[in-house]
């Protein structure tokens, strides 16, 4: 196998592109090449097989969305209800401007259904996501616990589908209300 890491990273952000467009299914070796412009049988050359790479493309999206600054920017501010609601609208903000990543989370989530292995990875990598979250959230001194966070993580993560998938469910100011009303319901009666 080759070992060029940029290379790498770019098949694998190929693989994002092709899960996103066309699915699961669509995810070829020979799709990945054509989607990176790179020469056929580039994509085999790194990757053993499709699991392979169905493995590591799931890994490379969180690789993606990680923003240092955003995340250190975080940790300044306000430590109030309105700097929380903030924050979310950021992170739906983020998410959806990469909204191949996303979207191909959503088809290797199907397709770990039926792979036990990729079930195992992104199993593993959202974990470490949700933990990461919780535990960023009380190094903030941000109001809410760790349930709260929870919560927030799903309802955002349904949030963005609706925004990628069926953009014309909501309008931006509904969904701007809609993460204010949850923020404001996750958090009543908390010490602000």
């Amino acid at each position: 196998m080759r070992r060029n890491p940029e290379r790498r990273a770019a098949l694998l952000d190929a693989a994002i592109d092709v899960l996103a467009r066309e699915g699961a299914r669509g995810l070829t070796f020979r799709a990945v090449d054509q989607q990176a412009g790179v020469p056929v049988g580039t994509a085999s050359n790194y990757f053993a097989n499709r699991d392979e790479i169905l493995r590591h493309a799931g890994e490379r999206v969180y690789e993606r969305l990680v923003d240092e600054a955003v995340i250190a920017d975080g940790l300044t501010g306000t430590r109030d209800r309105a700097r929380v609601a903030e924050l979310m609208h950021a992170l739906v903000d983020r998410v959806a401007a990469f909204p191949t990543g996303f979207l191909a989370l959503l088809e290797l989530r199907l397709e770990a259904t039926r792979r036990p292995e990729l079930r195992d990875v992104l199993t593993r990598r959202i974990r470490e996501d949700v933990d990461f979250n919780v535990g960023y959230h009380a190094k903030s001194g941000l109001p809410g616990d760790g349930t709260t966070v929870v919560l927030l993580w799903l309802a955002l993560n349904w949030l963005i589908m609706e925004r990628l998938t069926l953009p014309g469910l909501f309008t931006d100011a509904q969904r701007h209300d809609l993460v204010e009303a949850l923020v404001d319901r996750l958090l009543a009666g908390q010490p602000a």
